[in-house]
C-alpha cells in the first residue's frame, strides 16, 4: 500500500487511489481530467514539498508510521486466520497492541492541535 506524499496531501484536495474495484465510484472519481481529485501533486515543487524538515512533514511521517502500524497488524491477524501455523500469537497479540496505542497517541496529538489551534483563534 502506497501512502501519501506530502504534495498529495497539500491544501484541501488530496489524490486518492482505489485499490479495490469494489470500493465507491472507483472508476468514476480515478477518471483522469474530471476534477474531482485533481491535487496540487502535479504542479512543480509544491511548499508542502520544500517543507519536508518542518512540522508539517514531520507529522505526515508520524501518520504514515501510524499506518504501517496498522497495516501490519492487520496483515498478522488475516495471517493468524487464514493460516494459525505461520504466525505466533503473541507477534499478532503485540502487534495489535501496538496499533492501538500509536493510534490513540496520534488521535490524543491531533485533540491537542485542534484545541490549541482554537485557543489561537479565540484569543484574536
Amino acid at each position: 500500500m502506497d501512502l501519501l506524499s506530502a504534495a498529495q496531501a497539500y491544501g484541501h484536495r488530496i489524490a486518492l487511489r482505489t485499490s479495490d474495484p469494489r470500493h465507491i465510484a472507483a472508476g468514476k472519481l480515478a477518471a483522469p481530467g474530471n476534477g474531482l481529485l485533481e491535487s496540487r501533486a502535479t504542479s512543480a515543487a509544491t511548499p508542502a514539498e520544500q517543507a519536508e524538515g518542518s512540522f508539517g512533514g514531520m507529522f505526515l511521517q508520524a501518520l504514515g508510521q501510524v499506518n504501517q502500524q496498522q497495516l501490519r497488524a492487520q496483515d498478522l491477524s488475516q495471517a493468524l486466520i487464514s493460516d494459525p501455523e505461520s504466525v505466533d500469537i503473541h507477534d499478532v497479540t503485540v502487534a495489535l497492541a501496538e496499533a492501538n496505542l500509536s493510534l490513540s497517541m496520534a488521535k490524543a496529538v491531533i485533540d491537542r492541535a485542534i484545541r490549541a489551534y482554537r485557543e489561537i483563534v479565540n484569543i484574536r
